[in-house]
């Protein structure tokens, strides 16, 4: 399961619509998501998660399906194709390794249909801490940091970050900013950064007028500024492959941001088709199927 991703700017208001679930959204809040996913041409969030359910496919010998929560192909709609097809048992992974209600806690909401699912279900609530996971971050973090710091002839600062929640989020006992920096200290260790050469921020707040968890990227590549670093290093380890968070909050806002402060800035390549991550998800549904 994903989060889903509109297939042309022109179906974002559906889109938002469907990730509030039919509550109002402000028209400069359509209208900023529309100026964002314009300047990146479109993301690639389905396309790509197809790519990862094929690859599984081959690697397991096994059916894999994907439903995404807020677009085609629809949750509801893969269930239905499933049954279909006669399954009865099912391991349910959420591209999103951090357990949030915020996203796996929808997943599996999303997973409820009218008359109940027609299978077997083995969810996976959260697999942060896999070590073929945290494999995959760190090979994509080395080839991306190893080229930033000769560039700059320095060892570049590094801001490992997730997805923001709302605190209120955090505050009703949500895992999620745990099983985060769980994850970021996990890709530190096993890439062998000091402690004090990376930090950790949640990106993306929210539109919604509420308190977000921070600290921010924003603040944070300024208190490195303050410190006299030159560059930064940012590796989203809350996000498995290229879309809007990505290819505009960090390519884009992220680095303008730092260029209007006289810094350079850097990003590890998403995971996308990484084969360390179809492992990573392999493994997670093998350890699963005996159960």
């Amino acid at each position: 399961m994903a989060h889903g991703s509109p297939d042309s700017v022109d179906d974002i208001p559906e889109f938002l619509n469907r990730i509030t679930r039919g509550r109002p959204v402000p028209p400069e809040v359509i209208e900023e998501v529309k100026h964002r996913y314009g300047l990146i041409g479109r993301s690639p969030l389905t396309e790509v998660t197809l790519r990862q359910g094929k690859r599984l496919e081959e690697e397991l010998k096994l059916p894999v399906y994907v439903g995404m929560r807020n677009w085609k192909p629809f949750i509801a709609d893969t269930i239905a194709n499933m049954k279909a097809d006669g399954v009865g048992r099912v391991v349910v992974i959420c591209l999103a390794p951090q357990n949030s209600r915020t996203s796996v806690g929808l997943y599996r909401a999303a997973l409820i249909v009218e008359g109940g699912v027609p299978f077997a279900v083995e969810f996976i609530e959260s697999w942060h801490d896999h070590p073929l996971l945290i494999a995959a971050l760190v090979e994509k973090f080395r080839a991306g940091w190893n080229r930033a710091c000769s560039e700059i002839s320095a060892r570049v600062p590094v801001i490992f970050t997730a997805h923001s929640v709302p605190q209120r989020t955090i505050a009703d006992g949500d895992p999620y900013e745990t099983q985060t920096k769980e994850t970021a200290r996990l890709v530190a260790l096993e890439a062998g950064l000091a402690p004090d050469g990376w930090q950790f921020a949640f990106q993306s707040q929210g539109m919604s007028g509420e308190a977000w968890l921070g600290p921010t990227v924003e603040n944070t590549i300024l208190e490195l500024k303050e410190k006299g670093h030159r560059g930064i290093f940012v590796q989203p380890i809350g996000f498995l492959c290229d879309h809007v968070e990505v290819l505009y909050d960090i390519d884009i806002g992220f680095k303008e941001f730092a260029e209007k402060e006289g810094m350079r800035l850097w990003r590890a390549e998403s995971l996308n088709d990484s084969r360390l991550l179809t492992s990573a998800l392999a493994d997670v549904a093998l350890s699963r199927m005996g159960k």
